[in-house]
């Protein structure tokens, strides 16, 4: 139960930002024993390949404040945060019996391409409203919520189950907002 917890506390916040969670397991494998990765994922504990996500979050981190850029930057992580939190969730349930790593690999893509499409569409709407000066600020705010879900995850999975309640109840509250929005509009004269 805790491993799914973790998982998906891993692939939440690879929707935001694919690189912070994949560096956070990483790091937590071959430093420390929160999670133990078994092979084949243990690979992403190796020298070379924490080196190269570190990296491809330094790139992240700086491209995500950009205007514009922060866009094309969404579209191109696309396949990589949903892929990431495939990946997460396989990951740390791969020592579970109880969740086939099909089923994870399913919900580990979805859980992270949901967040991720939420992320995409308010995105641009921060960029209209704020001429993109937003842009950095909201960024800030998910790289911040990102590491500390990863954290969450890490440490105390069972709080997980709060977070997703939080995050399926923020993502419907904005979706039928939105609606409203789009209704209101279509009937005004």
């Amino acid at each position: 139960m805790f491993e799914l917890l973790t998982g998906l506390g891993l692939a939440l916040p690879a929707g935001l930002n694919a690189y912070i969670p994949l560096l956070a397991v990483a790091l937590a494998d071959r430093y420390t024993g929160l999670i133990q990765l078994a092979a084949p994922y243990d690979v992403i504990s190796s020298p070379i390949v924490i080196a190269v996500i570190a990296v491809l979050l330094g790139i992240e981190l700086l491209a995500d404040k950009i205007p514009i850029v922060d866009h094309v930057n969404d579209l191109i992580q696309s396949a990589i945060r949903p892929s990431a939190g495939a990946v997460l969730l396989m990951a740390s349930t791969d020592s579970v019996d109880s969740i086939n790593p099909i089923a994870a690999m399913i919900l580990g893509l979805l859980v992270a391409g949901g967040i991720h499409t939420t992320k995409t569409t308010f995105r641009p709407v921060v960029t209209a409203i704020t001429g993109g000066v937003g842009n950095p600020i909201v960024s800030a705010v998910e790289d911040g919520t990102a590491i500390t879900v990863t954290v969450i995850a890490l440490v105390a999975p069972i709080l997980i189950a709060l977070v997703l309640i939080a995050v399926v109840a923020l993502i419907i509250f904005l979706f039928r907002r939105r609606r409203r929005r789009r209704l209101a509009r279509a009937s005004a004269p």
